[in-house]
């Protein structure tokens, strides 16, 4: 990065971001805090690109298997009876599952955005991962409402209208992996760029 306006972001806009009709409303927000679009494309992934998407660490796995048996915990489900096994692991394996299921039952569209701290911008303007949580202003406050409680029992992932990258790491590892072989477009943006 040559200059601090080029750090760049990558956005996914899932399937019931896509379904809902918000493309450009997610677009717009990010343009009216003065970050520029640079590569963009609708596409249906195949599983095996998603497989590649998720981490697919043991570590990783459990994690989610724990999120999900504490989010049954805070509200009283019993794990056991609607999956079948309490252990951690096997729980992540399942809802993983969920998550590839969830991102290839409709097109996404994949972002790349560049601007001045891109990647804490966009993750502010998206709000928190879990859309009932998230404040009113930004876009999962504004357009979704689901949790990990009703999508745990339903057996499926929680729907929240985007993925952005956390980190700036993240942020290229993502970004080579979508748009491998595409060249992001460089542009100016009146009375934005320097």
């Amino acid at each position: 990065m040559t200059h601090l306006k080029e750090e760049q972001t990558f956005v996914l806009i899932k399937p019931d971001g896509v379904q809902k009709g918000l493309i450009g409303e997610i677009i717009k927000r990010f343009e009216q805090r003065d970050l520029k679009i640079v590569a963009l494309e609708m596409f249906r992934p195949t599983r095996e690109q998603i497989n590649n998407h998720y981490p697919k660490s043991k570590i990783w796995i459990t994690r989610l298997g724990e999120n999900s048996l504490s989010t049954y915990n805070k509200y009283g489900i019993n794990a056991k009876s609607i999956l079948g096994t309490e252990d951690s692991f096997k729980i992540g394996k399942m809802v993983r599952q969920w998550i590839i299921e969830y991102m290839t039952g409709a097109p996404l569209v994949k972002i790349t955005i560049q601007g001045l701290h891109a990647v804490d911008m966009v993750r502010k303007i998206t709000g928190p991962t879990l859309p009932f949580q998230a404040d009113m202003g930004t876009i999962r406050g504004d357009f979704s409402n689901d949790s990990p409680a009703l999508a745990n029992k339903e057996k499926r992932a929680v729907m929240n209208l985007l993925h952005a990258s956390e980190t700036a790491e993240e942020a290229r590892h993502e970004i080579k992996h979508w748009f491998e072989g595409i060249k992001a477009l460089q542009y100016k943006r009146f009375g934005v760029d320097i």
